[in-house]
């Protein structure tokens, strides 16, 4: 059976719990982990699972405009910031609004957020749920945050806990 871990990551947190996911899946899984920017193609036909993630920008998914505001944060007088090699490209929005109306793969939903109450901070998993139920794909699981520092690194055992989160989701799948 075929895994595929489909993420969006400005800073590399998204990117590091994606790749903890992955690693949880393999033991019941071949995983591959991809950049939304490569998540086309045959890969995504064959998948049995597929789970997506992306960062939380204002309360929800990343849009144009705060992406562009993720790539200035960086490049501000001393930042230290740094983006993810595989930043560029279309966002988990765009990119879910191509899927083909008959992937048949299994799915579940996760985002990284400030490590502060939801209420505040919004959640991009559950956008990214809501898009893949609007286009029929069964979730495994319910929406799942990881958390961030407000100086933008991923908390203390938060791939621990993404390492988890993939073994329960082989086993739920």
């Amino acid at each position: 059976m075929k895994a595929l871990v489909v993420y969006e990551s400005m800073y590399g947190n998204t990117h590091a719990v994606a790749d903890a996911i992955g690693e949880g899946l393999a033991s019941r899984y071949q995983v591959e982990v991809v950049p939304v920017a490569r998540a086309a193609g045959s890969s995504l036909d064959q998948a049995d699972l597929l789970v997506v993630g992306g960062p939380t920008h204002a309360s929800g998914m990343s849009r144009v405009g705060t992406r562009e505001d993720a790539v200035a944060g960086a490049h501000q007088p001393g930042s230290t910031l740094v983006m993810d090699p595989d930043a560029g490209g279309p966002g988990l929005r765009d990119w879910l609004a191509s899927l083909p109306p008959t992937l048949h793969a299994r799915a579940a939903a996760f985002d990284t957020r400030i490590d502060m109450p939801v209420r505040l901070t919004g959640r991009a998993s559950k956008g990214i749920a809501a898009e893949l139920r609007k286009r029929h794909i069964e979730l495994i699981a319910e929406p799942e945050s990881f958390l961030v520092t407000p100086q933008i690194a991923l908390a203390a055992s938060e791939t621990a806990r993404a390492q988890q989160w993939g073994r329960t989701l082989a086993a739920a799948a």
